[in-house]
């Protein structure tokens, strides 16, 4: 049977353990959020998935509402959202995306919807899989990488997907959430727009 399947399987796993486990830490978040910005403690937006596919991806609030229309998001992060970016405490609302079977635990990240007409081919082949919540290019540089290398890194995962590879990006994944690694100032969180 291909790991494809057993991927499935893992996937329900982690994401049902890991929910139960961090509800209780998630449900007073999401209450802190709302004090803190008056209103849904979450962000939602639509994203390409397996084959482009669009799909409604959750995340917990890092940004206050814009006061003008010229205001940057580096400007709009709050020092919450900063904390939650740095650990990535802000993709855990992705598990209930991994549940409902949009994404995977381990994949390309989904960009932007306004992306999809500047890819070419060979591009697109990243979404031959089931985005992640983490993947191969997040754990070779994240933000640090320009567009093609994350392309490349992408491609390559999807070309080499096996049950090893996924434990290897767990563990590298953990590693650099613990350690504080690939942190970065307000100013960097933000990831250029992709332009072809």
């Amino acid at each position: 049977m291909p790991y494809v399947f057993y991927k499935r399987c893992l996937d329900l796993l982690i994401a049902v353990v890991g929910i139960t486990l961090l509800l209780p830490g998630m449900v007073i978040l999401s209450i802190l959020l709302v004090w803190i910005y008056k209103e849904n403690p979450f962000f939602t937006q639509i994203r390409p998935g397996k084959h482009g596919r669009s799909f409604t991806i959750y995340k917990f609030k890092t940004l206050s509402a814009p006061t003008h229309p010229a205001q940057t998001d580096a400007e709009r992060i709050t020092y919450i959202g900063y904390l939650l970016r740095k650990y990535s405490v802000d993709e855990l609302p992705q598990l209930l995306n991994v549940i409902k079977g949009d994404m995977s635990i381990i994949g390309p990240r989904p960009l932007l919807l306004e992306y999809l007409p500047l890819y070419g081919p060979h591009h697109f082949n990243r979404h031959q899989v089931k985005p992640g919540m983490t993947g191969w290019a997040q754990v070779h540089g994240r933000n640090d990488l320009p567009w093609e290398e994350k392309f490349t890194l992408d491609i390559w995962y999807v070309n080499n997907i096996s049950f090893l590879i996924d434990l290897k990006i767990i563990c590298l994944t953990l590693i650099k959430i613990c350690t504080g690694e690939g942190v970065y100032p307000k100013e960097n969180l933000f990831v250029q727009k992709y332009n072809k």
